[in-house]
């Protein structure tokens, strides 16, 4: 087994892809939070500021679900075959929400009736739900784990997919990513929308809260297993305290005006979590409900030592790349939100 500084290339794979898909779900996550709190937004300027919130940046945002794709696809060939093949319908429902998202953004200030703009914002709003909800689907199923058969072959239903454990794992997801827009609105607004954002980032940041207790315990009670870790060694429990900190400290910063910090604990919520779903899992990807032997593990689906290799000094030369891009964009359209003849 070939290493890098003393850890395996897969684990190395392991931690770019956790860390690529934290950076899709913190970036791409308060886009979707915004577009969930779309329709709370009685009057049309307010409705134009938030789009225009997201406007510079959202699409740049999606540029790391596809660089997440990629990853999984390079590092971890037969865990991106399953996957793909057993949420065929949910990724295509996916990719639907992505594409009427976009269009609704781009059609909804090409003409000035009332109800052409309601029906764009609805789009909006609706495929912003349905996105967050859907990859907080596959995440609940992941972690609970899926029919993997021989050959890692998926032989369950599209419909097993729709269970309790998965729904609630979904509805915590919108949660999270409602409170992380929120916040990223305040930091735009002025004014009376300004005070409004506040109230709603009291309300998701308290229904996120719960949602995650409620999740936790389901998660406990259900897949055992993914606490094994946690209770051999009891100082990882530090890793969901934080969370909880993390996400009543968003609402804390944001009532002292500290926008920017508030954001930051708030996109380190949203990481914390996959961290923690990753501390359960490792060294397994993707568990079968089926029979232990068909895990897809680090080890069982990785490409070659030397793809994994190669891959490494491309991501190691790319990421800050992408990194930066993504910084010069917020640091260009930092402030507040200002309507002219050329906005949404």
């Amino acid at each position: 087994m070939e290493t890098l500084l003393g850890i395996p290339l897969t684990h190395w794979w392991f931690l770019v892809l956790g860390a690529v898909f934290s950076g899709y779900a913190i970036l791409d996550g308060f886009d979707l939070g915004a577009g969930a709190l779309h329709l709370f937004f009685r009057k049309e300027e307010s409705r134009r500021i938030a789009l225009n919130a997201i406007g510079p940046v959202w699409d740049g945002n999606e540029v790391w679900l596809v660089i997440g794709g990629g990853t999984l696809f390079a590092g971890f060939p037969v865990v991106y075959a399953t996957v793909f093949s057993a949420f065929y319908v949910p990724f295509m429902l996916l990719l639907t929400g992505l594409i009427f998202r976009a269009i609704s953004i781009e059609f909804r200030s090409k003409e000035p009736m009332r109800w052409w703009r309601l029906l764009w914002d609805i789009n909006y709003s609706v495929s912003s739900i349905l996105i967050a909800g859907l990859l907080g689907l596959m995440l609940g199923n992941v972690i609970q784990g899926i029919a993997i058969g021989p050959n890692f072959e998926f032989q369950g239903h599209t419909m097993d997919f729709v269970n309790p454990f998965a729904l609630l794992t979904a509805l915590t997801t919108i949660a999270l990513f409602a409170m992380h827009g929120a916040i990223y609105l305040v930091m735009k607004t002025e004014n009376r929308l300004h005070a409004r954002l506040m109230g709603m980032v009291a309300v998701t940041s308290r229904g996120f809260v719960f949602l995650y207790f409620i999740l936790t315990m389901a998660t406990l009670i259900y897949n055992p297993e993914m606490a094994d870790k946690f209770r051999r060694y009891p100082v990882l429990f530090v890793a969901p305290a934080l969370a909880v900190l993390f996400a009543i400290n968003v609402r804390r910063l944001a009532e002292k005006r500290r926008y920017l910090r508030a954001f930051i604990f708030s996109g380190l919520t949203t990481a914390l979590l996959l961290v923690l779903v990753a501390m359960g899992l490792f060294p397994v990807i993707v568990p079968s409900t089926i029979d232990p032997a068909y895990h897809l593990t680090v080890e069982n689906s990785a490409s070659t030592p030397y793809t994994l290799r190669l891959l490494l000094i491309i991501a190691a030369i790319g990421t800050p790349l992408v990194g930066i891009y993504t910084g010069f964009v917020f640091w260009t359209f930092r402030g507040k939100v200002k309507l002219d003849k050329t906005s949404y």
